[in-house]
């Protein structure tokens, strides 16, 4: 079943601040609570279905994704939705570890510790532009990328503790990853969760860390990636290269790679769509006669067939000689704009020809033509693609 918009879900506009889309979240977490609405399947949906929303419109990076590419932008982030009330809560501690929720439903109720988390910290995800021919965009290609980034240490396998020695309970949180801080007004008690500042949340501390990383357990380095890039691609797609971004700290998992696809100008074709736009110059006795041209392809050299009495500005098809359709059959056209070459130096001899033709009945334009010439540019176009 196909995921309904997150604005619509949390019933907020595209333009709502934070504190507007934290509001709206906490409305509906409220009124599908799990204890106000007790084995209410439909409350428990709903409520997934806000903190799913939530999640991605309270990140700034994942909502400008969600933004312009919808629910396809977040493949390759990690955002798979939530299975598990529990992890909602976990998730989410600093709205549910206490205040507004612990007035409705009480203190005693629900646990909501979160615990120290999984050990490590994911790496960041890394973009990177690559340019590419209308050649290698109609056929499909292979690249090697030298990608700067930090890399898992060697010397510590990633843990970022030195050979021989382990890591120990946080004393400040003793293990818990968090701090809690308990405060109480005339509206309840309120309940603020952070992350333990000493262990990030781990849990546990490095006493003796790795003198290559610094206790990191990632080091800065280079690698060379290999993409394939289908063909059919167009300016401004990306290729998610999971696990191919930043090493996460301290055995963490790593990041994403995603490879943005920019389009090299073309010295002779202009690309529009799966189409592709080739003008090509003949001369006045071809385009008056009719005959055969050769024209340059994505593929190699092609002939094409000039009709007698063909204008300039005509368009001409070439089927399937464009840009194939991504992930479909097929592929698009070469259109191939014809222009007919007026000369800029004669000998006499040519000008002598030229006046003696240009005397002859049919080398003057009808008052029924020149008024046919005058047709709008919409209407000549919607001729020459017919």
């Amino acid at each position: 079943m196909a995921k309904r918009d997150y604005y619509e879900v949390l019933g907020v506009s595209r333009s709502a601040n934070a504190d507007e889309i934290k509001k709206a979240y906490r409305q509906m977490a409220l009124k599908y609570h799990p204890d106000r609405n007790p084995g209410n399947k439909e409350a428990e949906e709903q409520f997934k279905e806000a903190a799913e929303a939530y999640e991605v419109l309270s990140d700034s990076e994942k909502r400008q994704r969600y933004d312009q590419f919808g629910h396809d932008g977040l493949r390759g982030t990690g955002q798979q939705g939530f299975t598990d009330i529990n992890d909602i809560f976990s998730h989410f501690g600093d709205i549910f570890g206490g205040g507004i929720f612990d007035d409705v439903f009480g203190s005693g109720q629900r646990t909501r510790r979160r615990g120290p988390r999984q050990e490590g910290t994911p790496g960041s995800d890394l973009r990177i532009k690559l340019t590419l021919t209308l050649e290698e965009i109609a056929t499909g290609v292979e690249k090697k990328l030298k990608v700067r980034k930090q890399k898992r240490c060697d010397v510590c396998s990633g843990t970022g503790t030195r050979a021989g020695s382990t890591k120990t309970t946080c004393p400040q949180c003793n293990g818990a990853g968090e701090i809690r801080q308990v405060s109480r007004s005339m509206f309840g008690q309120f309940v603020n969760i952070s992350t333990c500042p000493e262990c990030d949340g781990e849990g546990r501390v490095i006493k003796d860390p790795c003198t290559t990383c610094g206790g990191e357990g990632r080091v800065q380095g280079e690698s060379t990636i290999k993409v394939n890039v289908p063909a059919g691609v167009s300016e401004g797609n990306y290729i998610p290269l999971h696990g191919q971004g930043n090493a996460g700290r301290r055995s963490g998992p790593s990041g994403d790679l995603l490879v943005v696809i920019e389009e090299e100008p073309h010295s002779y074709f202009t690309r529009n769509g799966d189409d592709i736009i080739y003008d090509h110059l003949v001369s006045f006795p071809v385009a008056a006669l009719g005959g055969e041209v050769e024209i340059p392809t994505l593929k190699g050299k092609a002939k094409l067939t000039i009709d007698p009495g063909t204008p300039s500005g005509r368009m001409l098809r070439m089927r399937d000689r464009g840009i194939p359709h991504l992930n479909g059959r097929g592929s698009g056209d070469q259109l191939v704009r014809v222009n007919v070459w007026v000369p800029t130096r004669l000998t006499s001899r040519e000008k002598e020809l030229l006046k003696e033709l240009g005397s002859a009945e049919h080398m003057t334009p009808t008052e029924e033509e020149r008024r046919a010439s005058g047709r709008s540019f919409f209407e000549k176009m919607k001729d020459a693609f017919s």
